[in-house]
């Protein structure tokens, strides 16, 4: 087969191409990088860092990025120079390894908004990643290819902060100008993906006038398309796993004037007590072919222990779409009926469902409230109260209102319904209270993408202005008005008001939109 070569005949080492991922895996072994668990699923570890690093991000300044890109604490400007220097540095650090993966791969399933990247590794397992994570060239198309964005990922090189410009030794750098991704110092994966989606969060709004979204997406019988908005941990990959509909994709998506399209060609989910019976669709794909990350083995077996944190909470595992039984692939559907804000509460106050009106839906969508789960990121032990504006503010170059506006007119040129799930505690905060059941988050959605809830009154809640319904099948009458579940009414306002006057603080929007109309 002949191979675009572009900028591989620059590496002097020996440079594995477009390997398959049984062949990485073998590679793997071989170099003990990881072993396999009883199901034959790689099992690695990423070292040092088992989730992102948002405060190690930099976006070079230039011509492009200079007045576009809103910075902030996760868009850390950096000169050109010290780009230069890093890249440099990075590229002869890898010429004098004996060997480099190399894969090349589009995202974006809609061919409108379709970019080619060419991904460089140090490692196989990175590598393997890559080829489980982006959309795979077919025959024809890898003939012909031609890499738009050039991604080096090293996690054995590490920066010099005095020499480079960095805060530490590991960091992710992202210039628009020259069309190229650095991270080196760390081993976690997932920085590559975010690394992408905070690329794709500029280049589309800007260019394409698509709404870039951390969300996952699905799809029913009857074609109407659901999305599931929320920060890792909050149940997007869980929730969109649905054998009755169809998987879009678990977490990256765009919105254009047709409908939705997945950002990627895999699902990386958290696999955190991960069981057959909570998750069977999840757990059917640790397979030949997956790569897991930073679980551990039952003694004296190679089988998994899924409820161990002993390395991490936030165990991972990353696997091609078509390991999903029921998914959509490589296409576009319509645009979404039903669209879900997962909020994990760590007060305890929200209600398990709630109906929002337009102007909520901006408000909370403005927000982004929820706790992030213990491990996502570096230094997280347990829940933490965050606002990340849209969802997905450590990926966000652009100012937050840019997606808002573009998120509101969306729904309101397609009529979506947004409703807010709470899948985190009630009865009481984080310590007192109990996280809601997933049985009984999963019968909420699964009533409104069936049109139940529609049928049901709503009534108001006193303090945040939200929409309860009066019932819902299968899920505890006293449980829908979360004050009723606390057993003192006078702590659940209490707590209640504190979090709204959180809001409050953080809305950088409250002047043009009210939390209770």
């Amino acid at each position: 087969m002949t191979v675009n070569t572009a900028n591989l005949n620059r590496w002097k080492n020996t440079v594995h191409y477009q390997l398959p991922s049984s062949k990485l895996v073998e590679q793997c072994l071989q170099r003990q990088e990881g072993e396999l668990n009883d199901t034959g699923a790689l099992v690695i570890q990423t070292g040092q860092f088992t989730g992102r690093s948002p405060d190690d991000k930099y976006i070079v300044t230039d011509t492009i990025t200079r007045n576009t890109v809103d910075w902030n604490k996760f868009n850390r400007p950096i000169s050109e120079d010290s780009f230069f220097a890093l890249r440099d540095a990075m590229l002869a650090y890898l010429d004098k390894k004996t060997e480099v993966w190399i894969r090349d791969a589009f995202v974006c399933a809609e061919l409108s908004c379709r970019i080619s990247l060419r991904v460089v590794n140090e490692n196989p397992s990175s590598n393997h990643f890559a080829a489980n994570m982006f959309i795979p060239p077919d025959r024809q198309e890898l003939e012909a290819f031609t890499p738009e964005w050039l991604i080096v990922q090293a996690p054995g090189f590490r920066a010099q902060p005095g020499v480079h410009g960095t805060q530490r030794q590991n960091f992710t750098i992202i210039s628009f100008q020259h069309k190229t991704v650095l991270i080196g110092g760390s081993g976690y994966t997932g920085e590559l993906k975010k690394s992408v989606f905070t690329v794709l969060n500029f280049l589309l709004p800007l260019e394409k006038n698509v709404l870039s979204m951390h969300c996952s997406a699905n799809i029913g019988r009857t074609g109407d398309t659901a999305l599931f908005f929320g920060l890792s941990g909050t149940g997007k990959t869980t929730l969109s796993a649905d054998p009755e509909r169809a998987l879009i994709g678990d977490d990256e998506h765009g919105w254009n004037d047709e409908g939705i399209f997945n950002f990627e060609g895999g699902c990386y989910a958290k696999v955190i007590d991960l069981s057959e019976t909570g998750e069977p669709d999840i757990y059917r794909a640790v397979r030949p072919g997956a790569l897991v990350e930073n679980t551990t083995f039952f003694p004296g077996s190679t089988t998994i222990d899924f409820t161990s944190r002993a390395i991490t909470e936030n165990t991972r595992v990353s696997y091609p779409l078509s390991f999903i039984t029921n998914t959509i692939q490589n296409t576009q559907t319509g645009p979404p009926k039903n669209i879900f804000f997962l909020t994990c509460d760590a007060y305890g106050v929200l209600p398990p469902v709630s109906k929002l009106t337009a102007e909520q839906a901006m408000y909370y969508f403005l927000c982004g409230y929820t706790a992030r789960v213990a491990g996502t990121e570096n230094g997280i032990r347990e829940p933490q109260i965050t606002f990340s504006a849209c969802f997905g503010a450590p990926f966000l170059p652009l100012a937050s209102d840019y997606y808002a506006d573009l998120f509101r007119k969306k729904i309101d040129l397609h009529g979506s319904r947004v409703w807010m799930i709470n899948t985190g505690w009630t009865g009481g905060p984080y310590g007192t209270g109990e996280r809601i059941k997933l049985a009984y988050t999963r019968a909420i959605v699964r009533a409104i993408l069936d049109n139940e809830l529609e049928m049901t009154a709503f009534k108001r809640h006193e303090v945040f202005g939200l929409f309860i319904p009066d019932s819902c099948t299968g899920v505890p009458t006293e449980m829908l008005n979360p004050e009723d579940a606390w057993t003192n009414r006078s702590a659940y306002k209490t707590a209640a008001m504190q979090l709204l006057d959180k809001f409050t603080t953080n809305i950088s929007y409250e002047k043009r939109v009210s939390i209770n109309e």
